[in-house]
């Protein structure tokens, strides 16, 4: 028995903090089905960056989320000292019992501190000053397995407070609402394609060092065409993903659908819950197609599979069986932000893993 659990009956409200990309925002989303779960009665609010707040809206067992936009810092210091002021004001108005906090961000420790919560639950950052550890009434350990999932040590915190998720309450959960299912409905339709007669490709990611080359994505969609399968491409807006995009589509002997730079993650959500499978890269939209239950074929290079790969959901990673080294977790082959075990993977990979899991649909 725990002798230092939290008292789940004398706590009312709960403000989990996820301070970082959209992927690992997702990532966090158990937590607070596996909090309420345990205890119907607590209200959740969770803490994001603005920009990734899509990832955790309309889930079911959050109260509010609120929000951090990283624009604050161009305001001028005056104007991002208000903006911090308002939110500050709205955090403490809520009077939370519990802080969760689920990154090594220093604003978890002055959040502990400054919203009076009765509980405070952190990551044990090794090296980290007696401030930051004296912020927190409790504390989880930091050191990170790589054949674990992101998904338990987020789930961690809860452990450390008293609370064992069940087998059956660990999915990803992401809720693309009414605007963007009718979106997605809308493109599909007016591309002639039908639920599930379609397969999800996002090529694209934040970190070029995580993607596969414009080549290779070209000759994978034309030989699933040719194979009778029709293919839908999605990207970011960004410049980079256009670029890709756009590389892409000079190569392919027959274009695919491409509803590129048209989408918001909501409606990407709606979309790839739509297909018959995803295929893609290690990113946030890889873990998206997840989390609204689509299989997956998940390309893998120097991140690792068994740390940040697809979650509750059949699916099968495709990585280089020629590099020992991999996974490395650097930035690219000596930070050069191109990796050799991705970009030489073969497409007869990649070909061979979604033809495995469309056979079994």
């Amino acid at each position: 028995m725990l002798k230092d659990r939290v008292d789940l009956q004398s706590v009312r409200r709960v403000l989990v903090t996820k301070l970082r990309h959209h992927g690992d925002v997702l990532l966090a989303s158990p937590v607070f089905s596996v909090l309420k779960n345990h205890a119907p009665h607590v209200e959740i609010d969770a803490l994001v960056y603005a920009d990734t707040s899509e990832m955790l809206m309309l889930h079911p067992s959050i109260e509010a989320v609120h929000v951090i936009d990283r624009g604050w810092k161009r305001l001028g210091p005056l104007s991002q000292l208000a903006a911090e002021w308002r939110l500050l004001r709205e955090l403490r108005a809520r009077r939370y019992d519990l802080v969760i906090h689920l990154s090594e961000h220093p604003r978890g420790a002055w959040l502990a501190r400054l919203l009076g919560a009765s509980y405070a639950v952190a990551p044990d950052y090794a090296g980290r000053s007696r401030w930051w550890k004296r912020s927190f009434t409790h504390r989880f350990s930091m050191a990170k397995n790589p054949r674990r999932h992101m998904v338990e040590w987020n789930l961690d915190a809860l452990r450390r407070i008293g609370i064992q998720p069940g087998e059956g309450e660990r999915s990803l959960v992401l809720v693309p609402g009414a605007q963007a299912e009718a979106q997605a409905a809308t493109l599909l339709a007016q591309s002639g394609l039908a639920e599930s007669a379609f397969i999800h490709l996002h090529p694209g990611s934040r970190w070029p060092f995580k993607c596969w080359p414009a080549e290779r994505t070209a000759a994978l969609i034309d030989q699933l065409q040719r194979g009778g399968e029709r293919v839908v491409l999605t990207a970011a807006p960004s410049p980079d993903e256009q670029e890709l995009i756009a590389r892409i589509l000079s190569m392919v002997e027959n274009p695919p659908v491409s509803f590129s730079g048209k989408l918001t993650l909501k409606s990407l959500a709606a979309v790839s819950r739509r297909a018959r499978l995803f295929i893609g890269v290690d990113s946030a939209p890889m873990h998206i197609a997840a989390a609204v239950g689509t299989p997956v074929v998940a390309l893998f290079g120097p991140s690792g599979e068994l740390e940040w790969g697809p979650w509750g959901i059949s699916h099968r990673v495709v990585g280089s069986r020629s590099h020992p080294c991999r996974p490395c977790g650097n930035d690219g082959c000596g930070g050069g932000k191109v990796s050799d075990c991705l970009v030489t993977l073969p497409v007869s990979d990649a070909l061979e893993a979604a033809r495995d899991l469309l056979a079994i649909q």
